[in-house]
């Protein structure tokens, strides 16, 4: 009695939860209660939540009468049948009777979701619903079938293969509904691309006449899926080729820009070889829709015109009275204005430029710095494109450089020197840009100017003087700007050696880079062009064969537009519409570096396990280990800088390779440092065989001694010369 008086007054709590609430409502004797339940599931699945623990008491709901709630359940079959295979199983007999069921949406609905099943089990049950489903009076059923085969094909090849769905699926293409039509060619593709041993898809002069009597009553979904076989079908015969032109060429006028763009990779591909005159024809027919396209959202915008870059670049003549259509508007994205410049370059002429020109002038005193860089630097690409424009490119750089906004002036620099590679004619403006020399602080602007000043030295009074500035903060600057420094110093000692007013200026600029980038420079690209510089330099006393060398004219340029290697070009135009043609990549470029990604992972950690072992070691030899890391013993080279004890044999260690200064202590027979392989000593002495700096460059001194003796065997500088 107690324990009945304690438990009244605290009674137990009832069950109560998400899952509880919904089983009771699957499994009420209500149909409406039952049917709000699986509404309520699906949304809860729809979210993210499990309830998969559900699966039996949404299997009781599945034979019903009520379309709506057969869609719910089979929806949620589709989601958790992995999680619980072995109840599939039970929901197999509905799916068949609902296979023969006399409303033929039901019947799709089945075979649908039997085919998205993706259990091993339900395979068997499979097969003669399927068989009978492609036979179905529906089209419909039959559709739905057809994408069906290729999702059993994928579970079960073998089993697909002994039945026979591949050869039902070839004669449904000649099937009376385009829908059909448009199905079996995308299943039939997507086993081929899985097995291509099976030839699935194998496109025939009937089969082609089927397909294109289908093109036309698709849906969007099928056109492309039609087109896009089209695109890959390759016959050698010209009326053929003019057949399929002539036939997918009202596409063109489609409203969907997927069906536009598969339409006109047909086109294209097919036209090439046949008559001259219709391939003008289909090229005029080609420019209006891609036009279109670049009316659209900004999205498919930038689609089309990574498309037509591709197409430009094959066939140039495209869309030449079409240049307005790509000036960039004001709300355009960074995106899409950088790939409208890229176009009217592609498609500037005689006839447009003067209205490009103004155009890119405009951009070029806009706000967004990234946009304005390129602008300018699309002048410079105009100007070596068309001769006849070179000057009035000039004249527009030159305004744009007297607006002193300095990014702009740095950019305009770079553009002058690739327009000085092709029109040497316009010397005339370098006092211009000299004048902004204190104001110019990225690399390749400073690069730009310095390979002017040393370029045409001879023409500017102070080159020397501009060049000594550069050279008194030599090594803060960046290695592209030290290069260009080096060879301008070089360039400048060449061509006022004549001048006794100014080569002694120049002398002893060179003296003092040579002697930062060999003596004070660990950078081994620029030790070594100031190496062999200073070699040339010492050949002979007149210089002459420095100067063939390094004043040799250089080829002009013919274009610094970007184009696509001519076999990629080919591969990208056969992938138009698709994801390739974006990337302007082929397919296996992108898919195998995804694949790849775990790969590089591993050995990125097998690199930082390497180089800890490496670590370990080194100080494990410092307490007296003899031990060495993998890496050492695979490529047989000591870290530590110390011969191993096989050196003696000619062996070398790592820092013998890398630097002139640090010797084995157990010299290999034959072995020789940098200096004496050149016959140089950097403000050091020379030993035997080597010789000081200054011996070999007259006029010159380093403050290098050379207190080694003269050794025979010596080599002559001609001798030494041969090896460059």
């Amino acid at each position: 009695m107690a324990a009945n008086r304690i438990r009244s007054m605290f009674p137990t709590a009832p069950r109560k939860g998400e899952t509880f609430e919904l089983r009771n409502g699957l499994n009420s004797q209500y149909s409406h209660e039952r049917k709000e339940a699986i509404r309520s599931t699906i949304a809860s699945m729809t979210l993210g939540k499990d309830v998969s623990a559900l699966f039996p008491d949404i299997i009781k709901n599945m034979a019903t009468s009520d379309l709506d709630q057969k869609k719910l359940v089979y929806l949620y079959l589709m989601n958790y049948a992995k999680t619980h295979p072995d109840l599939c199983i039970l929901a197999v007999n509905t799916f068949v009777q609902d296979s023969e069921d006399p409303n033929p949406l039901i019947r799709a609905l089945a075979i649908r979701t039997m085919g998205c099943i993706r259990v091993d089990k339900i395979v068997d049950y499979m097969e003669e619903p399927l068989r009978k489903t492609l036979r179905d009076e529906s089209p419909y059923v039959r559709k739905t079938a057809a994408i069906c085969v290729a999702k059993f094909f994928d579970l079960n090849p073998k089993v697909c293969i002994e039945n026979g769905f591949l050869e039902t699926l070839q004669e449904m293409i000649g099937d009376s509904n385009p829908m059909v039509v448009a199905n079996s060619v995308q299943a039939l593709a997507e086993i081929n691309e899985s097995d291509p041993d099976t030839n699935a898809l194998q496109v025939t002069p009937s089969t082609l006449k089927k397909l294109l009597m289908a093109l036309n009553e698709c849906t969007e979904w099928g056109r492309v899926t039609i087109l896009t076989t089209l695109a890959d079908y390759r016959t050698d015969d010209v009326k053929e080729r003019e057949h399929i032109c002539e036939r997918v060429v009202p596409q063109f006028q489609h409203v969907n820009p997927s069906v536009v763009l598969a339409a006109v990779k047909v086109v294209f591909l097919h036209m090439q070889g046949i008559a001259p005159d219709m391939v003008k024809q289909y090229t005029r027919k080609m420019a209006p829709p891609l036009v279109t396209l670049v009316s659209s959202q900004p999205e498919v915008q930038y689609v089309a015109l990574r498309n037509i870059n591709l197409l430009l670049q094959a066939q140039p003549d495209i869309l030449t009275k079409e240049i307005r259509v790509f000036f960039c508007k004001y709300n355009d994205p960074p995106y899409v204005k950088l790939e409208k410049l890229e176009i009217m370059i592609r498609i500037a002429n005689e006839k447009n430029i003067d209205q490009l020109l103004m155009e890119l002038k405009e951009y070029a005193l806009e706000v967004d710095m990234d946009f304005v860089k390129r602008a300018v630097k699309a002048i410079g690409q105009v100007a070596i494109k068309i001769d006849s424009a070179a000057e009035r490119c000039v004249t527009v750089l030159l305004d744009l450089i007297n607006t002193k906004v300095n990014y702009v002036v740095q950019e305009a620099i770079v553009v002058v020197k690739d327009i000085f590679r092709k029109y040497p004619g316009y010397e005339g403006i370098i006092p211009k840009l000299c004048q902004n020399i204190d104001e110019v602080d990225e690399p390749n602007a400073r690069a730009a100017l310095i390979w002017i000043v040393g370029e045409y030295a001879e023409k500017i009074n102070d080159a020397g003087e501009i060049l000594g500035s550069f050279v008194e903060g030599f090594q803060d600057e960046t290695t592209q700007v030290q290069l260009q420094i080096l060879t301008a110093v070089v360039k400048l000692f060449l061509k006022t050696a004549q001048n006794p007013a100014k080569s002694s200026e120049s002398q002893q600029l060179l003296q003092t880079v040579l002697k930062n980038a060999t003596s004070e420079n660990d950078n081994p690209d620029i030790r070594d062009r100031a190496y062999i510089y200073w070699r040339l330099l010492s050949v002979n006393p007149d210089n002459a064969i420095a100067r063939n060398v390094i004043l040799a004219d250089k080829p002009p340029i013919t274009s610094t537009i970007q184009n696509l290697p001519q076999g990629l070009l080919e591969q990208l135009l056969a992938e138009l519409s698709t994801l390739a043609s974006v990337y302007h990549k082929p397919p296996a470029a992108f898919m195998e570096a995804r694949r790849g990604k775990g790969l590089g992972v591993l050995m990125k950690r097998a690199i930082e396990e390497q180089r800890e072992n490496a670590a370990e070691n080194s100080i494990a030899a410092g307490a007296g280990g003899a031990q060495k890391s993998n890496i050492e013993n695979l490529l047989d080279i000591d870290f530590d800088g110390a011969a191993p004890a096989s050196a003696a044999g000619g062996g070398v260690g790592l820092a013998d390779l890398m630097s002139p200064t640090v010797q084995s202590p157990v010299a290999a027979p034959g072995s020789t440092n940098l200096d004496d392989l050149f016959g140089l000593s950097a403000g050091g002495t020379g030993g035997g065989g080597g010789g000081g700096l200054e011996n070999g460059f007259a006029g010159l001194d380093l403050g290098g001694s050379n207190s080694g003796a003269r050794q025979q065997g010596k080599k002559s500088n001609q001798d030494i010369l041969g090896l460059f």
